[in-house]
């Protein structure tokens, strides 16, 4: 191949990656745009559900979550997550006059490490106890990705989001800090790697094994 031709053939294909790039760019920011979007500012009050579940990484969470199964909106409580040695009486010093709630009407799943694993062992104590709806409770900036999570789960359980927003998300915008931008920033691309792995299931399901009926237990 002649050296101008190949010269021009580099060239367009280099204006092609470019032009692609930019693409990519501006999808991204769209994307970025319309998570800030879904994301509540504010935490508001939800109807009575079957069940409650709160995903951990944070104590409002779960405090929160005791609370609205004391004010009676669901049957029973389950915080996914929890450390492995964390007991129910730890999780009753959080509200102490709940203890004997708490004792109860409260479970805790051990094994989940990520948002898929909280809505995988959701899905199975969800089916253990017969519930056809739940209150989810989670942080604000993570209740997308998390009811992404839990709706291909439970395709046929209602979700009732009950978002927790920090009092700095409260106060001010999430571009005033640093760390609340990396913060949200990087909740936007869990939700993006989430949705791309969701998408590319159905092509890797045939190459994966089948999960143990122990996976995932509940322990209460």
């Amino acid at each position: 191949m002649p050296a101008r031709r190949r010269h021009w053939l580099l060239r367009g294909f280099a204006r092609f990656l470019g032009r692609a790039l930019m693409l990519v760019l501006l999808l991204a920011a769209l994307g970025f745009v319309w998570f800030l979007l879904s994301i509540p500012l504010e935490e508001s009050s939800t109807r009575r559900a079957d069940g409650i579940v709160a995903l951990t990484g944070g104590a409002a969470r779960v405090t929160d979550a005791i609370e609205l199964l004391a004010s009676g909106r669901g049957k029973r409580l389950l915080i996914s997550g929890v450390h492995p040695a964390t007991s129910a009486a730890e999780i009753s010093r959080l509200k102490p006059d709940y203890a004997r709630l708490v004792r109860c009407c409260v479970d805790l799943d051990r094994d989940a490490l990520n948002t898929w694993g909280n809505a995988t062992n959701t899905r199975r104590w969800v089916e253990q106890q017969g519930f056809r709806s739940i209150i989810v409770v989670t942080s604000n900036y993570h209740m997308p990705r998390a009811m992404m999570e839990l709706s291909r789960q439970l395709p046929d359980v209602e979700l009732l989001p009950y978002p927790v927003v920090s009092p700095t998300l409260r106060t001010e915008p999430w571009w005033a800090s640093l760390a609340t931008t990396r913060l949200v920033f990087s909740e936007y691309v869990k939700y993006i790697l989430a949705l791309v792995r969701m998408q590319a299931e159905p092509l890797l399901a045939p190459l994966l094994p089948a999960p143990s009926a122990s996976d995932g237990e509940v322990r209460t």
